[in-house]
Formats: structure tokens, C-alpha cells, sequence
């Protein structure tokens, strides 16, 4: 007798995940991933001011090149993570990391190849920005494929953190080779190192390559992948006036609002943080607030991962995991923001940025992958859609706060406009947010 549907997708989609031993290199290797493309994407504001000297950018010349990268990165989002549940998230992540840091290894000859240098950087800024899109809905269809339920809060927040490794890295070796070698070796060294990586992992991996014929008899069998799909979650189906298609639109369009609310906060915070710092604490050192409240994210991240497994390991349901790590990092994340706008002391400041900014990184644990929960076998279109509207709203929010400041002359309505959006995210997902999959069936099961 055949097995039902849905036990059948689920059981092939267990032999599809990596052993422990593949999840953990895999891990590492993600990791590293990670780590190089925010390297590769802070090596121009690094290096804006020498490159202004030399081009004589004046500031708005020089925002045009540095904004230019999320008008790219808002576009390639969707086709990222359609492309990842496709062919394979692997493919996708390595195919765009050969491209994007080929681009930015020859960005200083780009620079010197006509005299106009505004025009060459703005267009090289918003390629890598389409080529980079494509990262993090990728990865994402990447792990809920491969990675047990059980274990993806941990994996995905260890590779997470390698955004805030990579903008250290930058941060510190690339300070360094500014000063020794000038702004030219940032973009070597980001972009050598990346074409390291890829070729690292082909070499390591030589399935990544085209897939060649299938075996004698196996023609006719589909992937679990391809049996998934055309049931798969798509928020443009229309309900078609039955009830149980209803019952899933809620879930997904939560986690999208809480993606959402997450990416443009944490957009506010990074663009308008060392302003305020800048402004109101003008004799500090500078590498104490733009250093110390990332390294308080990194064990923050992994942390947050292990807490979260855990407790599913415990036998807390999936959902109530996702929600509490929601709380903490949308909920408690926005308390300490709200306290940055009522002090004067520069101690008190930085404590209350590295505890924002590091509770913010519980949301890997939370909504991340509650995405990844809801529908692994479209969990990169998903998030594609959920990180281009968080992308577009992070440049509104920028923007809005920035007028907010010019129209008041105070810092406080800042950070009064991230508590409200965070918790706008967070009220969403508490009340309509699920993690059981909607993708199992036609018929979509009432969460």
C-alpha cells in the first residue's frame, strides 16, 4: 500500500538532510561565507573618505555610491531565493560569490578605467548589491532543506554571525592596509580571499558542478523538491474562496511583517549609530563604539541558537521557541534602544547599543527560521520576499528618521521610531505567527 502524500514528501525530504558530520562542515563553510561577503560589502565605506580625496567626491557624491548597493540588493532577493529552492541553495551561493568577488577585486581598476569615476563606482556598487541579494534567500533554502528542525536555530545563527566576524575583519585588517598600502589593497584583499573561498569549496565539493545524466531508472522519480513545489507556499495564490487555503495566508504573512519590522530596525540602528555617537559623545574613541557592540552580537548569535534548540530538544513546541526568541529580539532588543534616547553618559550608552544590537541577533533564532519551519521547499522565495520589503523599508526608516531629527533637533524620536517598528513586527508574529509547514498539501492543514 502507498504511503500518504505527506508522509512520503517528509520521508524523502529526510534522506535529502546532511549528516552531522556534512552539517558541521558545512557549517564552517557557510560561516566562512558569510564572513567574506560582509567583507567584500563594508570595504567601500571604509574606504569612501581616501576614495573622495582622490575622485574629489563631495558627501552627496559620495552617498549616491555608497546608497547604490541596496538599490541592487532590493532586486535580486526574490530571484535568489526562487533560484535556491530550484537548483539548490549551494549553487546559487557559490555561482554569485565567484561573481561578486571577481567585482570587487578589480573595483580599484574599475575606479582608474575613464575619468568618470562616479559613474563606474555607482554602477560596480549596485552590481555586487544584485549579486549579493541572492546570499541570504539562497542560504536560507539552503539550510531548511538540509538541516533537521531540530538544529537549524544553532546552525543558522552560527552562520549568521559570520556578518558580524566579516565586519570586523574589515574593520580592523582593513584599517591596517589602508594606512599601509591604501584604499586599492582593501578591495584585493576582500575580494582575493572570497575567489579563495569558492574555489575551496569546489574543490572540497566537486558535486556542486552541472549534474549530469540521472542513472538507468531513476528518469521517472522527482526530487522531493520537485514533488513540493507546485504545492509549495506562494503568497500571490489567490485563496480561491476555500477556507484551509485561508488558514496559511496568516502565518506567512506574519513572518514576512516581523522579517520585515526585524531588517528595517536593525537598518536604523547601523546607519545612525555612529552619527549619534559622533554628535553626542564628540571626544570618544571611535573604536569603541563602532568595535564593541558587534563583538557583543557574535556570542549573542550563538547563543541565542543554542538556547533555541535547546529548548525544542526539551520538548517545547517549535512555535513557542519562535515566539519567545521574537520577544527577545525584537521586544527587549527595542527597550534598550528606547533607553539610548534618555542618557548622557557614554558608558551607559554603549551598554545599552551592544544590548540592542546584540538581542537583535536572537531574531536568527526567531523569524529566520520560523521561515524556514513554515516551508522549506519555498523557504528561499519566502524570505526572498520577507528581506526585499525589510531592505526597501530599512532605506524609508533611514530616511524617515533622518527627518524626524532634522524637524525636532533631538535623538530621542529615533529611536522612538525603532521601538515602534519593532514592535509593530512583534505584535504580528505573536498573534498570527505558526511553525507548523503549509507546503505538505493541497488542502494546507488549519494551523
Amino acid at each position: 500500500m502507498q504511503p500518504p502524500p505527506d508522509e512520503a514528501r517528509r520521508d524523502m525530504a529526510g534522506d535529502t538532510q546532511w549528516s552531522r558530520p556534512e552539517c558541521q562542515a558545512w557549517t564552517g563553510t557557510l560561516l566562512l561565507g558569510t564572513c567574506l561577503l560582509y567583507c567584500a560589502r563594508s570595504s567601500m565605506p571604509i574606504c569612501t573618505v581616501s576614495m573622495s580625496q582622490d575622485f574629489g567626491w563631495n558627501k552627496k557624491e559620495a552617498g549616491i555610491v555608497l546608497s547604490s548597493f541596496f538599490w541592487g540588493y532590493c532586486l535580486t532577493q526574490v530571484v535568489g531565493g526562487h533560484l535556491g529552492d530550484r537548483i539548490g541553495g549551494e549553487k546559487v551561493i557559490l555561482l554569485s560569490a565567484s561573481a561578486w568577488g571577481s567585482i570587487t577585486a578589480v573595483t580599484p581598476l574599475l575606479a582608474h578605467l575613464s575619468s568618470a569615476h562616479l559613474a563606474f563606482m555607482t554602477f560596480s556598487r549596485i552590481l555586487m548589491g544584485l549579486l549579493q541579494g541572492v546570499y541570504f534567500p539562497a542560504l536560507t533554502s539552503l539550510l531548511s532543506q538540509k538541516v533537521r528542525e531540530s538544529e537549524r536555530a544553532f546552525t543558522y545563527s552560527i552562520v549568521g554571525a559570520g556578518s558580524q566576524f566579516g565586519t570586523l575583519l574589515t574593520g580592523a585588517v582593513g584599517s591596517l592596509l589602508l594606512e599601509w598600502y591604501g584604499w586599492q589593497s582593501i578591495f584585493y584583499f576582500s575580494g582575493g580571499l572570497t575567489l579563495l573561498w569558492v574555489w575551496y569549496v569546489y574543490r572540497s565539493h566537486p558535486g556542486l558542478g552541472c549534474p549530469g545524466p540521472k542513472p538507468a531508472g531513476v528518469q521517472a522519480q522527482q526530487s522531493p523538491l520537485e514533488t513540493a513545489l507546485p504545492e509549495a507556499c506562494c503568497l500571490a495564490r489567490p485563496a480561491r474562496a476555500a477556507p484551509e487555503s485561508r488558514s496559511t495566508i496568516g502565518p506567512r504573512r506574519a513572518a514576512v511583517v516581523s522579517q520585515l519590522s526585524a531588517a528595517c530596525s536593525f537598518f536604523i540602528l547601523l546607519s545612525w549609530l555612529p552619527t549619534f555617537f559622533e554628535e553626542t559623545f564628540p571626544d570618544a574613541k571611535g573604536w569603541i563604539f563602532n568595535v564593541v557592540p558587534w563583538l557583543v552580537a557574535i556570542p549573542a548569535s550563538l547563543f541565542s541558537g543554542f538556547l533555541s534548540d535547546h529548548l525544542i530538544n526539551q520538548g517545547y513546541r517549535a512555535i513557542t521557541v519562535r515566539k519567545l526568541m521574537q520577544g527577545m529580539g525584537l521586544g527587549l532588543s527595542s527597550v534598550f534602544a528606547l533607553c539610548l534616547g534618555h542618557t548622557s553618559s557614554f558608558c551607559e550608552s554603549v551598554v545599552f547599543a551592544s544590548a540592542s544590537i546584540g538581542l537583535q541577533t536572537f531574531n536568527h533564532s526567531g523569524i529566520s527560521v520560523n521561515i524556514q519551519d513554515l516551508a522549506p521547499s519555498c523557504a528561499g522565495f519566502l524570505f526572498g520576499v520577507a528581506n526585499t520589503a525589510g531592505a526597501l523599508a530599512g532605506v524609508v526608516g533611514v530616511c524617515l528618521g533622518g527627518y524626524l531629527m532634522e524637524t525636532t533637533g533631538s535623538w530621542t524620536c529615533l529611536f522612538n521610531l525603532v521601538a515602534i517598528i519593532s514592535n509593530l513586527g512583534l505584535c504580528t508574529f505573536l498573534v498570527f505567527g505558526q511553525a507548523q509547514r503549509v507546503d505538505l498539501s493541497s488542502t494546507h492543514e488549519d494551523l
